[in-house]
């Protein structure tokens, strides 16, 4: 039974590293760059043709977006530095000078036809092709395998489809809500239990190191956003990326107003130390509330995170009642907050600063505001693709591929597709 268990997870561990983006990275771009070697030493006059492998290299990436768009600029540098060292070859020999200005000459030029990152390339092919005796059999010969490394690496996505990556955002999205939770947690004990200074200024720094987090978080979401681009394996692409987006708006939103709120109690622990920083009853019930946050905050997480159905519909139902009963303790909390400002009416101001920021987050995690927010961003994103490609806007209505489908299918009870 032992050795079963071994083997299952064995299993597991190699399943996950197939889906590895370095291993994906690494076992596709070996592929492709082995695969364009061998046809340009079939049709590429010179000995070891050598672009065409490099091309593919560079040209093929984790997503067919990407692979499409860098395989365009890629062409077009290389196509442009070979012209420019043709035009120089005719002019003046390599000397010197005139290597600083071919320099100068492809770099502008780079620029110029908007190859985007792959400006130094330009500079690159014309100096390798200025730099050998025979131009014209050169350029030539390096036009052909930089077409056949761009074309092997795109053929490469088209036939070996590239992975989706929304799970693995997701998982980001979802780790991102954990951590957040288990602060709120912790902020809660600590106001229940009295807090130091120290203490509270432990967490403050807790909260800002969240923003390292949301920068990892947003990367992996970019990843997932151009794997859905052009890939003929999902459907509502649009949809997709709109969700999970906004979903991490709404937590970035939360992140910050956590960071507040952690400032709030650091700065309310100055004023009344060495006093707890609430009394019994008002702190237990703050620490309640944070509690009953931070459930919705994973609750929500996970239903912007699903895309069945019916787990987002029980998601939802989930996040709902525990917003609700989040509003019950809010209000309980007022309450006690407003006899404790009577009997301290000097630092009135704290204790309403913390029931600001707690209604706060309460108000970005509203189902009506996440629903509202998601149609706004679909306007928005659809309005933007008319008015970037009409052609394709009108193909896609005449097809009946319209807004209201997206919206249809999203539901207008918010939940994700």
């Amino acid at each position: 039974m032992r050795e079963v268990r071994e083997w299952t997870a064995h299993a597991e561990r190699i399943v996950r590293k197939r889906r590895d983006p370095v291993v994906v990275q690494t076992l596709r771009s070996a592929t492709a760059a082995t695969i364009a070697y061998v046809i340009a030493l079939r049709l590429s006059p010179e000995p070891a043709p050598l672009t065409a492998p490099l091309t593919a290299l560079l040209v093929v990436q984790v997503t067919l977006y990407a692979t499409l768009t860098n395989g365009f600029r890629r062409v077009n540098a290389v196509v442009t530095g070979v012209l420019v060292a043709i035009a120089f070859s005719l002019l003046v020999g390599l000397t010197w000078w005139s290597l600083a200005l071919l320099l100068v000459a492809s770099l502008a030029v780079g620029r110029l036809v908007r190859v985007e990152e792959y400006v130094p390339e330009v500079a690159i092919s014309a100096m390798l092709v200025l730099g050998v005796t025979t131009v014209g059999d050169t350029a030539w010969a390096r036009v052909v395998e930089t077409l056949i490394g761009a074309s092997v690496g795109l053929a490469c996505n088209l036939l070996l489809s590239p992975p989706v990556w929304v799970e693995e955002a997701g998982q980001s999205i979802d780790g991102l809500a954990r951590r957040l939770r288990q602060l709120m947690l912790r902020m809660g004990e600590a106001a229940a239990g009295g807090t130091p200074v120290d203490r509270a200024e432990k967490q403050l720094h807790e909260a800002r190191r969240l923003d390292h987090d949301i920068v990892e978080v947003d990367a992996a979401l970019r990843q997932a956003e151009d794997s859905l681009r052009l890939n003929p394996r999902v459907q509502d692409s649009v949809l997709h990326r709109v969700v999970m987006r906004t979903g991490l708006d709404t937590l970035e939103i939360c992140t910050v107003v956590l960071r507040v709120l952690a400032r709030s109690l650091t700065d309310l622990a100055k004023k009344r130390e060495p006093e707890p920083l609430f009394e019994a009853e008002t702190g237990a019930a703050l620490e309640q509330l944070l509690s009953e946050i931070a459930d919705a905050v994973v609750s929500f997480a996970v239903l912007v995170t699903t895309h069945l159905s019916a787990s987002a519909e029980s998601a939802e139902e989930r996040l709902a009642a525990e917003l609700r009963t989040a509003a019950g303790t809010r209000d309980k909390l007022a309450l006690l907050l407003r006899e404790e400002a009577e009997r301290d009416p000097g630092h009135w101001q704290l204790p309403g600063a913390v029931l600001t920021e707690v209604d706060r987050i309460l108000d970005e995690l509203d189902t009506e505001h996440r629903t509202r927010r998601l149609f706004e961003e679909l306007d928005r994103v659809s309005r933007e693709q008319r008015a970037r490609m009409p052609r394709l806007t009108r193909l896609r209505e005449r097809l009946g591929v319209t807004e209201q489908m997206w919206r249809n299918r999203a539901g207008f009870d918010g939940r994700s597709p």
